[in-house]
Protein backbone atom coordinates (compact mmCIF):
# COMPACT_ATOMS: atom_id res chain seq x y z
CA UNK A 1 0.00 0.00 0.00
CA UNK A 2 1.52 3.11 -0.77
CA UNK A 3 2.43 5.83 1.77
CA UNK A 4 1.00 9.42 1.81
CA UNK A 5 4.33 10.43 1.17
CA UNK A 6 4.83 8.31 -1.63
CA UNK A 7 1.54 9.33 -3.23
CA UNK A 8 2.63 12.71 -3.31
CA UNK A 9 5.70 12.54 -4.62
CA UNK A 10 4.54 10.85 -7.45
CA UNK A 11 1.75 13.50 -8.76
CA UNK A 12 3.85 16.52 -7.67
CA UNK A 13 7.36 18.49 -9.00
CA UNK A 14 6.71 22.64 -7.72
CA UNK A 15 9.54 24.25 -9.01
CA UNK A 16 8.83 26.43 -5.81
CA UNK A 17 8.12 26.95 -1.99
CA UNK A 18 4.26 26.95 -3.21
CA UNK A 19 2.15 28.01 0.07
CA UNK A 20 -0.75 30.20 -1.84
CA UNK A 21 -3.61 27.02 -2.08
CA UNK A 22 -5.86 29.37 -0.30
CA UNK A 23 -5.25 31.51 -4.15
CA UNK A 24 -5.43 28.00 -6.36
CA UNK A 25 -4.22 24.43 -5.77
CA UNK A 26 -1.35 23.00 -7.67
CA UNK A 27 -2.94 20.20 -10.53
CA UNK A 28 -1.48 17.00 -9.68
CA UNK A 29 0.21 15.11 -12.93
CA UNK A 30 -2.64 12.50 -13.26
CA UNK A 31 -4.97 15.31 -14.20
CA UNK A 32 -2.42 17.25 -16.31
CA UNK A 33 -2.27 13.73 -18.21
CA UNK A 34 -6.35 13.56 -18.27
CA UNK A 35 -6.76 17.19 -19.30
CA UNK A 36 -3.61 16.33 -22.17
CA UNK A 37 -6.26 13.39 -23.30
CA UNK A 38 -9.32 15.46 -23.20
CA UNK A 39 -7.83 18.46 -25.68
CA UNK A 40 -6.62 15.42 -27.84
CA UNK A 41 -10.36 13.66 -27.99
CA UNK A 42 -11.28 17.32 -29.11
CA UNK A 43 -8.51 17.94 -31.49
CA UNK A 44 -8.51 14.51 -33.10
CA UNK A 45 -12.64 14.64 -33.65
CA UNK A 46 -13.52 11.56 -31.14
CA UNK A 47 -16.74 11.62 -29.30
CA UNK A 48 -16.75 13.39 -26.16
CA UNK A 49 -19.26 10.51 -24.74
CA UNK A 50 -15.51 9.98 -21.75
CA UNK A 51 -15.45 13.44 -20.69
CA UNK A 52 -19.49 13.58 -20.06
CA UNK A 53 -18.58 10.69 -17.88
CA UNK A 54 -16.02 12.65 -15.69
CA UNK A 55 -18.28 15.48 -15.10
CA UNK A 56 -20.72 12.36 -13.75
CA UNK A 57 -18.11 10.95 -11.98
CA UNK A 58 -16.65 13.96 -10.34
CA UNK A 59 -20.05 14.62 -8.95
CA UNK A 60 -19.77 11.78 -7.66
CA UNK A 61 -16.64 11.94 -5.79
CA UNK A 62 -17.60 15.26 -5.22
CA UNK A 63 -20.60 14.01 -3.37
CA UNK A 64 -18.60 11.17 -1.21
CA UNK A 65 -16.27 13.72 0.19
CA UNK A 66 -19.48 16.25 1.14
CA UNK A 67 -20.80 12.76 3.24
CA UNK A 68 -24.51 13.46 0.90
CA UNK A 69 -26.69 11.54 -1.84
CA UNK A 70 -25.27 12.24 -5.43
CA UNK A 71 -28.24 13.05 -6.07
CA UNK A 72 -28.21 16.27 -4.22
CA UNK A 73 -25.11 18.13 -5.72
CA UNK A 74 -25.60 20.42 -8.91
CA UNK A 75 -22.42 20.92 -11.04
CA UNK A 76 -22.09 24.62 -11.87
CA UNK A 77 -19.00 27.08 -12.76
CA UNK A 78 -18.74 29.51 -10.00
CA UNK A 79 -19.46 30.26 -6.08
CA UNK A 80 -20.81 33.35 -7.44
CA UNK A 81 -23.34 32.13 -10.40
CA UNK A 82 -24.64 29.50 -7.05
CA UNK A 83 -25.45 32.04 -4.33
CA UNK A 84 -27.24 33.74 -7.45
CA UNK A 85 -29.42 31.07 -7.19
CA UNK A 86 -29.88 30.91 -3.90
CA UNK A 87 -30.40 34.58 -3.54
CA UNK A 88 -33.28 34.46 -6.41
CA UNK A 89 -35.10 31.99 -4.28
CA UNK A 90 -35.51 34.45 -1.29
CA UNK A 91 -38.70 36.74 -1.17
CA UNK A 92 -38.64 40.32 -1.11
CA UNK A 93 -37.61 41.84 2.18
CA UNK A 94 -36.29 38.18 3.55
CA UNK A 95 -33.33 38.84 5.95
CA UNK A 96 -30.17 37.52 5.58
CA UNK A 97 -27.14 37.32 7.82
CA UNK A 98 -23.87 37.29 6.85
CA UNK A 99 -20.16 37.41 8.22
CA UNK A 100 -18.18 40.87 8.14
CA UNK A 101 -15.79 40.52 5.67
CA UNK A 102 -16.48 37.32 4.13
CA UNK A 103 -15.60 36.63 0.66
CA UNK A 104 -17.63 38.72 -2.23
CA UNK A 105 -19.20 35.28 -4.19
CA UNK A 106 -20.83 34.17 -1.29
CA UNK A 107 -22.21 37.43 -0.16
CA UNK A 108 -22.58 39.79 -3.36
CA UNK A 109 -25.61 38.12 -4.87
CA UNK A 110 -27.67 38.71 -2.12
CA UNK A 111 -26.84 42.79 -2.05
CA UNK A 112 -27.18 43.07 -5.64
CA UNK A 113 -31.06 41.67 -5.43
CA UNK A 114 -31.93 45.29 -3.56
CA UNK A 115 -34.59 44.07 -1.78
CA UNK A 116 -33.57 42.24 0.51
CA UNK A 117 -32.12 43.13 4.14
CA UNK A 118 -28.52 41.91 4.39
CA UNK A 119 -27.42 42.33 8.08
CA UNK A 120 -23.47 42.07 8.12
CA UNK A 121 -22.02 40.74 11.90
CA UNK A 122 -18.66 40.00 12.97
CA UNK A 123 -17.86 35.77 12.88
CA UNK A 124 -17.66 35.66 16.27
CA UNK A 125 -21.00 36.83 16.76
CA UNK A 126 -22.66 34.94 13.47
CA UNK A 127 -24.39 32.40 15.53
CA UNK A 128 -25.92 34.58 18.57
CA UNK A 129 -26.93 36.92 15.67
CA UNK A 130 -29.54 34.52 14.48
CA UNK A 131 -33.00 35.61 14.77
CA UNK A 132 -36.32 34.84 14.50
CA UNK A 133 -37.37 36.53 10.83
CA UNK A 134 -33.98 35.73 9.81
CA UNK A 135 -34.66 33.54 6.25
CA UNK A 136 -31.43 32.55 5.81
CA UNK A 137 -27.33 32.80 7.30
CA UNK A 138 -24.96 32.46 4.75
CA UNK A 139 -20.85 31.70 5.54
CA UNK A 140 -17.77 30.55 4.58
CA UNK A 141 -16.55 27.54 6.87
CA UNK A 142 -13.28 28.98 6.73
CA UNK A 143 -12.54 32.29 6.05
CA UNK A 144 -10.41 33.25 2.65
CA UNK A 145 -8.76 36.70 4.58
CA UNK A 146 -7.76 35.11 7.27
CA UNK A 147 -8.16 31.15 7.71
CA UNK A 148 -10.53 31.80 10.60
CA UNK A 149 -13.20 28.96 10.86
CA UNK A 150 -16.77 29.22 11.11
CA UNK A 151 -18.51 27.88 14.77
CA UNK A 152 -20.79 25.00 12.30
CA UNK A 153 -22.34 23.21 15.10
CA UNK A 154 -23.60 26.65 16.66
CA UNK A 155 -24.63 27.82 13.67
CA UNK A 156 -26.33 25.12 12.73
CA UNK A 157 -28.18 24.71 16.18
CA UNK A 158 -28.99 28.81 16.02
CA UNK A 159 -30.41 28.53 12.53
CA UNK A 160 -32.81 25.17 13.37
CA UNK A 161 -33.79 27.11 16.71
CA UNK A 162 -34.97 30.30 14.73
CA UNK A 163 -36.45 28.63 11.54
CA UNK A 164 -33.53 29.73 9.14
CA UNK A 165 -32.07 28.05 6.29
CA UNK A 166 -28.03 28.02 6.47
CA UNK A 167 -25.62 28.24 3.27
CA UNK A 168 -21.75 27.43 3.92
CA UNK A 169 -19.08 28.12 1.63
CA UNK A 170 -16.36 25.33 1.63
CA UNK A 171 -14.15 26.56 -0.77
CA UNK A 172 -11.31 27.39 1.56
CA UNK A 173 -12.26 24.00 3.60
CA UNK A 174 -13.17 21.06 1.34
CA UNK A 175 -9.66 18.91 0.67
CA UNK A 176 -8.75 19.65 4.15
CA UNK A 177 -11.61 20.09 6.59
CA UNK A 178 -13.65 17.38 7.19
CA UNK A 179 -16.71 18.33 5.06
CA UNK A 180 -20.76 16.75 6.67
CA UNK A 181 -22.79 19.15 3.55
CA UNK A 182 -25.86 16.74 4.94
CA UNK A 183 -25.99 19.25 8.23
CA UNK A 184 -26.54 22.40 6.23
CA UNK A 185 -29.60 22.83 3.69
CA UNK A 186 -27.35 24.09 0.99
CA UNK A 187 -23.62 24.41 1.13
CA UNK A 188 -21.15 24.80 -1.74
CA UNK A 189 -17.49 24.67 -3.08
CA UNK A 190 -15.29 25.84 -5.89
CA UNK A 191 -12.54 23.10 -6.56
CA UNK A 192 -9.57 24.69 -8.22
CA UNK A 193 -7.93 25.60 -4.20
CA UNK A 194 -8.07 22.32 -1.93
CA UNK A 195 -9.48 19.99 -3.92
CA UNK A 196 -6.71 20.69 -6.62
CA UNK A 197 -8.79 20.81 -9.60
CA UNK A 198 -8.81 23.72 -12.82
CA UNK A 199 -10.69 26.73 -12.63
CA UNK A 200 -14.55 26.02 -14.08
CA UNK A 201 -16.08 24.00 -11.57
CA UNK A 202 -17.92 24.61 -8.35
CA UNK A 203 -20.79 22.03 -6.79
CA UNK A 204 -24.13 22.99 -5.11
CA UNK A 205 -25.60 20.71 -2.42
CA UNK A 206 -29.10 21.20 -2.12
CA UNK A 207 -31.86 20.09 0.17
CA UNK A 208 -33.67 16.23 -1.16
CA UNK A 209 -36.89 18.36 -1.70
CA UNK A 210 -34.60 21.40 -3.47
CA UNK A 211 -35.61 23.75 -0.87
CA UNK A 212 -36.94 26.71 -2.86
CA UNK A 213 -34.68 26.69 -5.70
CA UNK A 214 -36.05 27.25 -8.88
CA UNK A 215 -33.23 25.97 -11.72
CA UNK A 216 -33.41 29.75 -13.50
CA UNK A 217 -30.42 28.65 -15.77
CA UNK A 218 -31.75 25.29 -16.41
CA UNK A 219 -30.55 24.06 -20.48
CA UNK A 220 -31.08 21.09 -21.83
CA UNK A 221 -28.23 19.83 -19.41
CA UNK A 222 -30.97 20.14 -16.46
CA UNK A 223 -33.33 17.93 -18.46
CA UNK A 224 -33.86 14.01 -17.10
CA UNK A 225 -33.17 12.97 -20.54
CA UNK A 226 -30.56 15.43 -21.79
CA UNK A 227 -29.74 14.80 -25.03
CA UNK A 228 -33.86 14.36 -25.91
CA UNK A 229 -34.39 17.70 -24.55
CA UNK A 230 -31.87 20.32 -27.00
CA UNK A 231 -34.62 21.72 -28.86
CA UNK A 232 -37.30 23.97 -27.50
CA UNK A 233 -38.41 24.53 -23.29
CA UNK A 234 -37.32 21.34 -21.69
CA UNK A 235 -40.86 19.17 -20.49
CA UNK A 236 -38.93 17.36 -17.99
CA UNK A 237 -36.50 18.39 -15.62
CA UNK A 238 -34.01 16.20 -14.00
CA UNK A 239 -35.54 14.58 -10.60
CA UNK A 240 -32.23 14.87 -8.93
CA UNK A 241 -30.07 18.00 -8.22
CA UNK A 242 -29.10 18.30 -12.00
CA UNK A 243 -31.93 20.54 -12.64
CA UNK A 244 -29.59 23.10 -11.51
CA UNK A 245 -26.74 22.11 -13.64
CA UNK A 246 -25.26 24.74 -16.25
CA UNK A 247 -23.30 23.16 -19.44
CA UNK A 248 -20.17 22.04 -18.06
CA UNK A 249 -16.67 22.84 -19.02
CA UNK A 250 -15.76 19.62 -20.18
CA UNK A 251 -11.67 19.74 -19.68
CA UNK A 252 -12.54 21.21 -16.29
CA UNK A 253 -14.30 18.05 -15.31
CA UNK A 254 -11.84 15.57 -16.66
CA UNK A 255 -9.48 16.94 -14.96
CA UNK A 256 -11.07 17.58 -11.71
CA UNK A 257 -11.62 13.75 -11.67
CA UNK A 258 -8.85 12.47 -11.37
CA UNK A 259 -8.14 15.30 -8.60
CA UNK A 260 -11.01 14.43 -6.56
CA UNK A 261 -9.91 10.83 -6.75
CA UNK A 262 -6.30 11.46 -5.35
CA UNK A 263 -7.75 13.26 -2.53
CA UNK A 264 -9.76 10.36 -1.91
CA UNK A 265 -7.39 8.21 -2.33
CA UNK A 266 -4.95 10.02 0.56
CA UNK A 267 -8.01 10.48 2.51
CA UNK A 268 -9.61 14.20 3.99
CA UNK A 269 -8.33 13.13 7.81
CA UNK A 270 -5.00 12.33 6.81
CA UNK A 271 -4.82 15.53 4.58
CA UNK A 272 -6.51 17.53 7.89
CA UNK A 273 -3.43 16.28 10.12
CA UNK A 274 -0.76 16.86 7.53
CA UNK A 275 -1.95 20.24 7.07
CA UNK A 276 -2.50 21.32 10.25
CA UNK A 277 0.85 20.27 11.76
CA UNK A 278 2.42 22.71 9.55
CA UNK A 279 0.23 25.45 9.79
CA UNK A 280 0.86 25.14 13.43
CA UNK A 281 4.69 24.64 12.67
CA UNK A 282 4.55 28.05 10.90
CA UNK A 283 2.45 29.59 13.88
CA UNK A 284 5.26 28.47 16.51
CA UNK A 285 7.87 29.89 14.06
CA UNK A 286 6.24 33.22 14.13
CA UNK A 287 5.77 33.67 18.22
CA UNK A 288 9.95 32.71 18.20
CA UNK A 289 10.19 35.80 15.47
CA UNK A 290 8.22 38.02 17.43
CA UNK A 291 4.75 37.74 15.15
CA UNK A 292 1.32 37.19 15.99
CA UNK A 293 -0.82 35.75 13.17
CA UNK A 294 -4.67 36.23 13.37
CA UNK A 295 -5.88 33.57 15.38
CA UNK A 296 -7.30 30.90 13.32
CA UNK A 297 -7.11 27.81 15.54
CA UNK A 298 -7.40 24.58 13.43
CA UNK A 299 -6.77 25.75 10.02
CA UNK A 300 -4.53 25.28 7.47
CA UNK A 301 -4.65 29.15 6.33
CA UNK A 302 -2.49 31.65 8.25
CA UNK A 303 -2.41 35.08 8.01
CA UNK A 304 0.30 37.40 9.50
CA UNK A 305 -0.99 41.55 10.16
CA UNK A 306 2.04 43.82 8.88
CA UNK A 307 3.81 41.24 6.97
CA UNK A 308 2.09 41.61 3.44
CA UNK A 309 4.27 44.09 1.91
CA UNK A 310 7.27 40.83 1.57
CA UNK A 311 5.24 39.16 -0.47
CA UNK A 312 6.91 40.40 -3.31
CA UNK A 313 10.60 39.68 -1.20
CA UNK A 314 9.43 36.49 -0.93
CA UNK A 315 8.24 35.51 -4.36
CA UNK A 316 12.12 36.71 -5.65
CA UNK A 317 12.79 34.23 -2.89
CA UNK A 318 10.47 31.82 -4.42
CA UNK A 319 8.52 31.51 -2.59
CA UNK A 320 4.64 32.07 -3.84
CA UNK A 321 1.94 33.13 -0.84
CA UNK A 322 -0.63 36.18 -0.61
CA UNK A 323 -0.98 39.68 0.18
CA UNK A 324 -4.77 40.09 1.54
CA UNK A 325 -5.62 43.62 2.84
CA UNK A 326 -1.74 44.17 4.37
CA UNK A 327 -1.71 40.61 5.77
CA UNK A 328 1.21 37.87 4.26
CA UNK A 329 -1.58 34.98 4.12
CA UNK A 330 -0.11 31.43 3.72
CA UNK A 331 -1.61 28.43 3.34
CA UNK A 332 -0.68 24.66 3.82
CA UNK A 333 -1.45 21.49 1.87
CA UNK A 334 -0.52 18.20 0.95
CA UNK A 335 1.75 18.63 -1.21
CA UNK A 336 3.85 20.91 1.61
CA UNK A 337 6.60 19.75 3.75
CA UNK A 338 8.26 20.67 6.96
CA UNK A 339 11.16 22.13 5.02
CA UNK A 340 8.53 24.66 3.19
CA UNK A 341 7.70 26.11 6.55
CA UNK A 342 11.27 26.31 7.60
CA UNK A 343 12.16 28.28 4.53
CA UNK A 344 9.56 30.52 5.07
CA UNK A 345 10.45 31.42 8.46
CA UNK A 346 14.11 31.78 7.50
CA UNK A 347 13.11 34.19 4.49
CA UNK A 348 10.88 36.38 7.15
CA UNK A 349 13.69 36.43 9.47
CA UNK A 350 15.74 37.34 6.99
Amino acid sequence: METFESLVSAEFAPKNTYLNTASSGLLPARTVAALHEAVQIRAEGRPLDPLFADVEAARAAFARLAGVPVGRVAAGASVAAQTGLIAASLPAGAEVLTAEDDFTSVVNPFHVRGDLKVRIVPLERLAESVRPGTALVAVSAAQSADGRVADLPALREAARTHGARTYVDFSQAAGWLPMDAEAYDYTVSTTFKWLLGPHGAAFLVVPEDFGDLTPLLAGWVAAEKPWDSCYGPVTELAHSARRFDVSPALFTYAGLRRSLELVEELGVDAIHTHDLALADRFRAGLAALGQEPVPAPGSAIVSVPGLGHRRPDLGAAGIEVSNRAGNLRASFHLYNTTADVDRLLDVLSG
